[in-house]
């Protein structure tokens, strides 16, 4: 009696056993809700009650081999067993993982397992991890699921959940007894048949437009168009959340609270985990940017909110900076309801909005006013994607004359010549000398509506000369203008100057060159055509693709948490009124801006090889590794970037060699032609007509396909992601908004700017209140998680049972930690200019981490983590 007893109160449920049945010992590594964020005791309380009557977490094995006749030859299912010592067992306090034992009685008759249904009777959800048995009659004595999902109550589902081995298999050579839970399986996750409004436990992926961005119910200065569906104002999709309609607008989503912002909705495995939920906590709502602004700005209208000198600056990283201590900013404290965010934001004086020191300041001071370094962050910055080879001199205009009118540049070869050592215009541009970093084609068509807001910004167009030395040399640059009313542009040119009123309008000029390449990197580089890309994939992939296919196992490392960080984006970031509309030049126009660009973007472009041959920054050479021969030779970016796509398109191209041996198997591969196709005609629906999507015909589309998906998520994004801090985090070298026209000779700002031109330099850029809203988000976005999967790395070992794939993924490891200590080596070199520059910062953006498992989060400025996050 007393043993039975003991049974209930740990788990331990004893079943029947039949002659021909054996003993299968299993564990189970779970984390349980209560520690995921913060602690479920309710939950945690029930989940013992059910404990103690028996109904606690249930695991029946699926048969792979043998299947019953009575339920559709679909795989027999074996008898529950029950996790053991659940109210016994402590959780790990560093992860929050607990391993539980399991015994199987199973019938050797029903042959080898190859699923599980997994049945949680308790009040609250956990999160699954894995499930191993050992002992395991027959071949195979160790079989591992990888399971890496919530589990909630049954009363959550209207079906079973289904777990599969870590065996992977095409669709036509899936055991038969699988393949009916296997279709059903993904029936599930797509949720075509539900049309509610989708909540927390669901997992369903599904798409729509960018509607959800604007919220009209506040009045008509919130009103946004809805991106995507349209042809003028084309977007990839994003996932359903399925809200109510506005009460204004039937055709737009309504928003739910600020204050409910990681309410939003994504499938529920595509949730943070717990400690990059913590992190994302800690660093997130430290900047309380959303309810802060308010304040700031009442703040900001009673004194004057500015920076006088660069020493008021560098006050935000050396000192910190007071808040208002009035009524206001303490209510807005009192809500908050963690206490190590109110400790953040004392009014006391101590420690109050004091910023790390960014990188590109820490060796000197103003090292980043110089020429060198300006044209250096063009090849090594946060936004290196963007230069490319003059090929026309004065260079010209793509957008349309009948629209626009002539809108060539009017610089001359007389303002440039003086500055290129001795070199003539024809002569640099034959020996491909001469790069542009040229923003007057986006920008322009906007210009007249951005600055009607109370952002001046000019689009500008920056020449630079490629020096013996291998450094950019900038030559001149154009400010333009449209004029209001007419077709054309005025337009005025800049050039090279170091002292007195010239040299403070060649640091002004630089300085809206600037904004014009930090709001392209923040809305283009980064936002587009990194996370918002990238969705329809993450969609495609859970609704076409299952866990088994190879495909899905190489892909779904690069999706990890892309759909909850572009969620959280939409909710608080580039929504109406959002931190991005209040930090980036394009203000309301910001998204819509980012829709014109998408009507150019193309998939195949954004390989990197391809990439640079179409800046013209790389030719085409037989005789150089890749095939491919750099223009500039010490490009950091390019260098390294070309070292870590090499990796990736082997790796790609031995994993998918295992399972694709010919074309064939790739036109006869049901899901992965599903896959394919609903990518283009629908996650990218309003391209999907367009010539250059690939075929997925052959071996070689799915291989660069896959290399291209791998590398935008992963290299491409920790390239114009991870760099912000350390290069934008200091303002005054990446500002984002510019405020001012240029100074004109005989007006007061041009006396001023004689006068004070520091002061005339921080009122013409980014403000005291932007730069405060602007820092907090890029800090966020520029830190690594405490639990990062790089580059090379899985979350587990046992990710998948083919030898053949752990050895090829093992190959791919190891050439990235090569990669790594070359990337050393070389900034170590004194000769390759760039690595370092003016201000002292090594080119790390690309070194790739995986050797690194320390498991520590932070302002690293380094690490290639396998997905678009944060």
């Amino acid at each position: 009696m007393f043993h039975e007893i003991v049974d209930t109160l740990t788990g331990e449920h004893h079943e029947k056993t039949s002659k021909t049945s054996t003993k299968i010992k299993a564990s189970v590594v779970l984390v349980k809700s209560n520690v995921v964020g913060f602690n479920d005791f309710v939950d945690s309380f029930l989940d013992g009650l059910h404990e103690l009557v028996g109904s606690g977490i249930s695991f029946e094995l699926i048969s792979a081999t043998i299947g019953d006749p009575k339920r559709g030859n679909r795989g027999k299912v074996g008898n529950p067993a029950y996790l053991e010592k659940w109210m016994t067992t402590e959780t790990s306090l560093a992860a929050g993982d607990a391993s539980f034992p399991v015994t199987f009685d199973w019938d050797e008759q029903l042959g080898t397992p190859g699923a599980v249904i997994v049945k949680n009777h308790h009040h609250g959800e956990f999160y699954l991890k894995s499930l191993t048995l050992d002992g395991v009659p027959g071949p195979r004595s160790r079989i591992h699921f990888s399971c890496n999902s919530w589990v909630y109550p049954v009363s959550t589902y209207n079906y079973d959940r289904v777990f599969f081995a870590n065996d992977t298999y095409l669709p036509g050579t899936m055991p038969k007894p699988l393949k009916p839970y296997r279709v059903a399986e993904l029936l599930y996750l797509r949720g075509d048949n539900i049309t509610r409004q989708l909540t927390e436990g669901d997992r369903v992926y599904t798409y729509d437009y960018y509607n959800d961005l604007g919220d009209p119910d506040k009045g008509s200065d919130y009103v946004r168009p809805i991106l995507g569906g349209s042809k003028e104002y084309p977007y990839p999709r994003r996932g359903r959340t399925a809200r109510p309609p506005s009460k204004t607008d039937p055709k737009t989503e309504s928003r739910i609270p600020l204050l409910l912002s990681l309410d939003v909705y994504v499938p529920r495995d595509e949730r943070f985990g717990h400690l990059k939920m913590s992190d994302f906590l800690a660093y997130a709502l430290k900047s309380l940017v959303q309810a802060l602004a308010p304040v700031l700005e009442a703040a900001a209208d009673q004194t004057p909110f500015e920076f006088d000198t660069f020493e008021d600056v560098l006050k935000l990283y050396e000192g910190g900076i007071d808040l208002p201590d009035c009524p206001a900013f303490e209510d807005v404290r009192n809500q908050i309801p963690f206490q190590l965010i109110k400790e953040l934001i004392r009014t006391d004086g101590e420690h109050l909005l004091r910023l790390p020191t960014p990188d590109v300041i820490k060796a000197y001071k103003f090292a980043w006013r110089t020429d060198e370094e300006f044209g250096r962050e063009m090849l090594a910055g946060v936004n290196p994607v963007i230069i490319s080879l003059l090929t026309e001199f004065p260079p010209v205009s793509n957008i349309d004359p009948s629209i626009y009118g002539n809108q060539n540049s009017t610089m001359t070869a007389d303002q440039i010549e003086k500055n290129m050592n001795g070199l003539t215009v024809d002569e640099a541009l034959k020996k491909k000398k001469l790069f542009i970093l040229n923003h007057h084609d986006a920008l322009m068509p906007y210009l007249e509506r951005i600055n009607s807001t109370n952002n001046r910004i000019y689009a500008t167009r920056t020449v630079l000369l490629l020096q013996d030395d291998g450094t950019l040399k900038p030559l001149a640059i154009e400010l333009s203008l449209p004029i209001q009313g007419k077709k054309g542009a005025v337009s005025k040119v800049y050039t090279p100057a170091d002292h007195g009123v010239e040299g403070t309008l060649w640091q002004l000029a630089k300085a809206y060159a600037a904004v014009n390449d930090s709001g392209v990197h923040q809305l283009i580089s980064h936002w587009l055509n990194t996370h918002a890309t990238m969705e329809p994939f993450v969609i495609a992939t859970n609704r076409q693709l299952s866990v088994v296919h190879p495909i899905y196992k190489l892909l779904s490392p690069h999706f990890r948490d892309t759909m909850n960080i572009n969620a959280l984006a939409r909710q608080i970031l580039i929504n109406a009124g959002g931190v991005l509309e209040k930090t980036v030049f394009p203000d309301k126009y910001s998204m819509e801006l980012s829709s014109r660009v998408y009507k150019n973007w193309k998939l195949t472009d954004h390989a990197l090889p391809v990439d640079l041959l179409k800046r013209g920054v790389a030719v085409e050479d037989p005789a150089s590794p890749g095939r491919l021969r750099l223009l500039i030779e010490d490009y950091p970016y390019a260098v390294d970037g070309l070292a870590v796509w090499s990796a990736i398109e082997e790796w790609v191209e031995a994993y998918c060699t295992i399972y694709y041996p010919s074309d064939k198997t790739v036109q006869e591969d049901t899901e992965l032609q599903a896959w394919w196709r609903e990518v283009r005609e629908v996650g990218h629906g309003d391209k999907k007509d367009e010539p250059w999507w690939p075929a997925m015909r052959t071996v070689a589309e799915l291989n660069r396909t896959c290399s291209t998906i791998i590398w935008i998520a992963s290299a491409l994004h920790a390239a114009v992601n991870f760099g912000q801090y350390p290069y934008s985090g200091y303002l005054p070298n990446r500002p984002t908004i510019s405020r001012r026209f240029m100074p004109e000779p005989g007006t007061p700002e041009y006396t001023d700017l004689e006068a004070n031109p520091d002061r005339v330099f921080l009122k013409t850029i980014t403000n005291q209140l932007q730069s405060i809203l602007g820092i907090s988000l890029i800090e966020i976005l520029s830190r690594h998680s405490s639990d990062e999967v790089y580059l090379g790395q899985r979350d587990t070992p046992e990710w998948t049972s083919d030898e053949k794939a752990l050895t090829a993924f093992n190959a791919f490891a190891n050439k990235l930690i090569v990669i790594e200590n070359q990337i050393i080596e070389m900034n170590q070199d004194s000769r390759l200019k760039n690595r370092n520059g003016p201000v002292k910062l090594p080119y790390t953006l690309l070194y790739p981490s995986t050797s690194n498992f320390n498991r520590v989060g932070g302002l690293t400025g380094r690490g290639i983590p396998n997905s678009v996050s944060i």
